[in-house]
């Protein structure tokens, strides 16, 4: 397992990677990155059942697509997104939810207690959740990929996902709200002790390479870069990608 941080926050750079990674590689690859405000839907989703686009507009809030399907989420600096791409093992499921371990014992050893739901997401035990996740499969590759908050701005994230009622709804994938909690304010409560999302997702990078046993991270090759900026610029950058419906 390839451990990659991306040192980029535009979002449209780190969802072209995880693209370029799972469709053109046969490695398997744990990318790890922050983004810049913005929310990205899910494929089969429409943009103005999900999100407030004034608000959006207002508060330079980028809106996009990504590959996989599922609901809508809202990213900022203090979320840290997790994306494994793997080849498909014989006789396992890719729709179930073995994909979240690393995630589950690396937070588990740093004293979170999560623990997976129903829908391949994490939760804490008070009834909040702190983390969703997103799939895509084909050719015999998997996509998985995740949320973690940290110090999200909670506020923007809920105004962000909450379009006008009085909207038309087109016919669309939904997304299914769920109660949402910062793990910085469980490490607050519980630990008692406050960490600054660098820090937080620099602790979190290091035990996920403890549990790959990987001597650090893989650097992002010039040439693999220049390809992921390509599909940047002709696909995740465009508009009519990201607001096809």
């Amino acid at each position: 397992m390839q451990v990659i941080f991306s040192p980029y926050t535009m979002p449209e750079f780190n969802l072209a990677a995880e693209e370029y990674f799972f469709s053109t590689k046969r490695e398997e690859y744990l990318l790890l990155y922050v983004n810049k405000p913005s929310v990205i839907i899910g494929s089969n989703q429409a943009v103005a059942n999900e999100v407030d686009m004034d608000f959006c507009r207002v508060n330079g809030i980028s809106i996009l697509r990504r590959l996989s399907g599922g609901g809508a989420v809202y990213h900022d600096e203090g979320n840290l997104n997790y994306c494994f791409i793997f080849n498909t093992k014989q006789g396992s499921s890719p729709l179930s939810s073995d994909f979240l371990q690393p995630v589950v014992s690396s937070l588990n050893f740093m004293g979170i207690p999560v623990e997976i739901g129903k829908r391949k997401d994490l939760w804490l035990a008070d009834g909040h959740k702190v983390s969703g996740t997103a799939s895509h499969v084909s050719r015999g590759r998997e996509l998985h990929h995740g949320t973690l908050l940290y110090d999200v701005d909670l506020d923007r994230l809920q105004k962000s996902l909450t379009p006008h009622a009085e909207i038309h709804r087109y016919k669309a994938t939904p997304s299914v709200p769920s109660p949402v909690k910062n793990l910085r304010s469980l490490c607050e409560e519980t630990l008692g002790k406050t960490l600054s999302s660098e820090v937080f997702f620099l602790s979190f990078t290091k035990t996920m390479l403890g549990y790959y046993n990987a001597d650090g991270l893989s650097p992002l090759l010039g040439e693999d870069e220049k390809h992921i900026d390509l599909l940047r610029r002709s696909k995740y950058a465009l508009r009519q990608w990201n607001f096809k419906m």
